[in-house]
């Protein structure tokens, strides 16, 4: 697939998706979420040599959110005598992505400089990792147009920083800058903005490096946000039985035993 609307770069397990639509700051379009997708799916394959995934901004900001002036809102297609349903590309577009991110088979790291406002922010969230520039901020925006937060954010801000501090982020729409954010335990890492991508490449790199089981450690994560204690404890008994059936657990005991830096194949 040729792309317009991202750029994606692969160096040795490590793939770079880079929204790269200066003229609107990278809005997450129709169009641009097609491309996301579209990469998205090609680095989850096990044979595109990825292990993990990077996702950033070019330019000025990360991600300025739905394309408002066309060709990519989240209006809909079809006319409704009720009125414009501007839920509806949630529904087959913007949803299905950021589920599709969540049950991601490799760990996810989001580098943010610059604006992550409206599902932008969301896009942000998704990251297994989340490493800031420090002129970097999360806004939900969504007040200001008259919308609801979207793009799972109403999920993932009370689970993340708790309900205050959820409900000060979408109720009154202000910036959030990136020590704000740290401070809230939004972001993993700030750094200065010169940085962030050798940051978050060092990051990935180990990462990519990791074993097989980092795949299932962030599914478990993921999955702790609705499982109760009992349903937890099975999927990690689950999830134990496959990661100490491979070549990995494997040479991680080994390099243990000989006191030495293991060398994981992902197998």
């Amino acid at each position: 697939m040729a792309y317009e609307k991202i750029k994606i770069s692969l160096n040795d397990g490590v793939a770079v998706i880079t929204l790269a639509d200066p003229a609107t700051m990278n809005a997450a379009g129709l169009d641009t979420m097609a491309e996301l997708r579209a990469a998205f799916a090609a680095y989850a394959r096990p044979d595109s040599g990825a292990r993990c995934v990077i996702l950033t901004g070019e330019g000025r900001g990360f991600c300025s959110g739905a394309n408002l002036s066309g060709g990519g809102s989240a209006q809909s297609a079809n006319p409704d005598p009720d009125g414009p349903d501007s839920g509806s590309a949630l529904e087959t577009v913007y949803n299905p992505f950021m589920t599709m991110l969540r049950e991601y088979p490799i760990p996810v790291v989001t580098a943010i400089n610059g604006a992550a406002a409206g599902v932008g922010c969301s896009l942000a969230l998704m990251g297994d990792i989340i490493v800031a520039g420090e002129s970097a901020y999360f806004l939900q925006a969504f007040r200001r147009i008259g919308l609801v937060p979207d793009g799972g954010s109403t999920y993932l801000l009370p689970r993340l920083i708790g309900k205050a501090r959820a409900l000060e982020m979408a109720l009154l729409g202000e910036k959030i800058p990136a020590k704000t954010a740290l401070e809230w335990g939004l972001v993993n890492r700030v750094v200065p903005d010169d940085q962030l991508m050798p940051a978050a490449q060092e990051i990935a790199r180990s990462l990519a490096d990791g074993p097989w089981a980092l795949g299932s450690i962030r599914k478990l994560i993921w999955d702790s946000l609705d499982n109760d204690w009992l349903q937890q404890l099975h999927a990690e008994r689950v999830a134990q039985r496959a990661a100490g059936r491979t070549s990995d657990f494997r040479e991680g005991v080994m390099a243990f035993l000989q006191k030495r830096v293991a060398v994981f194949s992902r197998k």
